[in-house]
């Protein structure tokens, strides 16, 4: 079984009473509670990171091109799906 390795972290007395109070109500140790949240954070931020290299690229791909879509017309899309009507999206141009 793969073992990890330690790391420190410094928290203020309010924080690790805090911790320590969740811990218990949860019947969990304060371990456990400080790998859970790493882990949904490093989630999180992972998404909102793919997110931002996504936009980088889409926009970087408009510049080259020129092609695009308004709003107005990918609201209407929207709205269509929202309505369950299977639409296809607006066609790029221009």
């Amino acid at each position: 079984m793969p073992t990890g390795s330690t790391t420190t972290i410094k928290l203020d007395p309010q924080t690790k009473a805090r911790l320590r109070r969740l811990a218990a109500a949860r019947r969990r140790s304060a371990h456990w509670l400080m790998k859970e949240a790493v882990g949904q954070y490093l989630e999180r931020e992972e998404q909102r990171e793919q997110l931002r290299q996504d936009s980088l690229a889409a926009w970087r791909e408009y510049e080259a091109s020129g092609l695009h879509a308004t709003g107005e017309e990918v609201d209407q899309w929207l709205g269509k799906l929202a309505e369950g009507e299977n639409s296809p999206p607006p066609r790029a141009h221009r």
